[in-house]
């Protein structure tokens, strides 16, 4: 479970830092990895607690809006 942490934990610091970046001096291989990391990121936080709690949060908002 550690690893699984750390790892999100460096994937957001990632994901945060690329994002700040200026968009128009992206390329698409830019901006394909940095999805290819959001998805990575939510892969791995969707087995911790944390993850868990933020699926039944936009569970609710999803039903709410209906």
């Amino acid at each position: 479970m550690q690893y699984t942490v750390s790892a999100s934990v460096f994937l957001a610091i990632i994901i945060v830092i690329r994002l700040r970046r200026p968009t128009h001096s992206r390329s698409r291989v830019d901006e394909a990895f940095t999805v290819f990391t959001a998805v990575v990121f939510g892969v791995l936080i969707a087995a911790t607690a944390w993850g868990q709690a933020i699926l039944q949060l936009v569970g609710v908002a999803v039903e709410a809006s209906h």
